[in-house]
């Protein structure tokens, strides 16, 4: 949430488009997974009134099938007829910030989302100290055909209680190696009950950290936060040279450069990492996504899979701009510890963009799921796939 974007419909529909808006409906905050077992992508979005936050009224979703030209080795999709995701409800409140995660044990699809009360903004959450959003998911075991009904987990994680407000993602939700379940998470820390409204708005602090579970879902936890001002984030999980895996976080900041941090689950919690030139925030902030791969050699230009690679590599897309939401780039890192490893930006949307979502469907590709526009970013919602040949390429690496 945060920045409003200007309010232009201008974009014409094209193959890649998911979510395209008009003047009575806008959609916003993509999210993606890819069913690997049924071959199909599944986008999400906030359908609003207007660009506003506080217009959302539903979440809804799409359908992809991959189409692969081995003439042109490029694969592009065909979508489905949108559909509401009406269980993503509950009574007087606005779901925001679809966040897909996949148990591949139980074949359980999770959509977690935030329900916010009526109209309530973010802003006045901060400012009168009261939180008004629940942490809300509904789960699929048939590809999203057919939902469950809503669980709010809100009353159950006591340190919801200390916060002016929180959201998760958005975007996409991990399963680590060990099975862990992750959801990423925003919490703004609540300021003294002494301090004025005006005041609140500045000494409020937003961190990031998780939500998992370590039973397919039954019971939920949070994570230690970063100790460093963060907001929305997608997590990662890393594996080096020795086999050592770690959890990675890619957060949004309000400074000139991208917060990351590192989870060794050794108890100690996220241990930020050092702040670099190579990853820039866009004015204000902007969301950005973050997805794990397997490590890929020269193989992988053959189309080989790299999946028994015990290393995995880093792929990040964000606004490469330093001042406005446009040039949607990709970023490569092959040394996710390091934060100067990062390669220079590849731009695959020229142009206003904003927020995007990245998911790896296997054998060196990949999809994003993005904000983008002619005159505005909130114009559409479009999906390019790419290989990580195109990448590589891209990046220079």
């Amino acid at each position: 949430m945060g920045n409003e974007p200007s309010s232009h419909y201008q974009a014409e529909e094209d193959e890649s488009t998911v979510f395209i808006s008009k003047e009575d409906d806008v959609y916003r905050i993509p999210a993606l997974f890819y069913d690997s077992d049924r071959k199909i992508l599944l986008a999400f979005a906030e359908k609003r009134k207007t660009s506003n936050d506080a217009s959302a009224v539903a979440l809804v979703m799409k359908t992809g099938t991959l189409i692969e030209d081995k003439t042109t080795q490029t694969v592009t999709t065909k979508w489905s007829e949108l559909k509401l995701v009406k269980e993503a409800h509950l009574d007087g409140h606005r779901p925001m910030n679809p966040c897909p995660l996949y148990d591949k044990n139980s074949k359980t699809l999770f959509l977690f989302f935030i329900c916010i009360e009526g109209t309530v903004s973010e802003l006045f959450q901060i400012c009168c100290n009261q939180n008004k959003a629940r942490l809300c998911y509904i789960t699929s075991k048939d590809g999203a055909q057919s939902w469950s009904e809503v669980t709010d987990l809100t009353d159950r994680l006591d340190e919801i209680k200390s916060w002016a407000t929180f959201a998760v993602g958005p975007g996409h939700g991990i399963q680590t190696e060990g099975n862990r379940l992750i959801v990423p998470v925003y919490g703004y820390a609540s300021c003294s009950p002494s301090c004025c409204c005006f005041i609140k708005f500045y000494c409020c602090t937003p961190y990031a950290l998780y939500l998992y579970s370590d039973d397919e879902g039954k019971t939920w936890k949070f994570s230690s936060r970063i100790q460093k001002v963060s907001l929305e984030c997608e997590m990662a999980e890393v594996t080096d040279d020795s086999g050592f895996k770690s959890i990675y976080c890619n957060a949004r900041s309000k400074g000139g450069h991208r917060v990351e941090a590192v989870d060794k689950n050794d108890g100690t919690g996220f241990v930020t990492l050092p702040t670099t030139d190579k990853l820039v925030e866009t004015g204000g902030g902007c969301q950005g996504s973050v997805v794990s791969f397997p490590a890929q050699s020269e193989a992988a230009r053959a189309d080989s899979d790299q999946s028994q690679n015990p290393n995995r590599w880093l792929l990040f897309t964000h606004p490469s701009s330093k001042t406005k939401r446009t040039d949607l780039a990709v970023y490569l890192n092959k040394t996710p510890s390091d934060p100067n490893a990062w390669s220079e930006p590849w731009i695959i949307n020229r142009g206003p963009s904003a927020y995007s979502d990245l998911a790896y469907i296997g054998d060196g590709w990949f999809a994003c799921l993005m904000e983008r526009g002619q005159q505005s970013e909130i114009e559409q919602i479009a999906c390019k796939v790419f290989s990580y040949s195109d990448a590589e390429q891209g990046t220079g690496q």
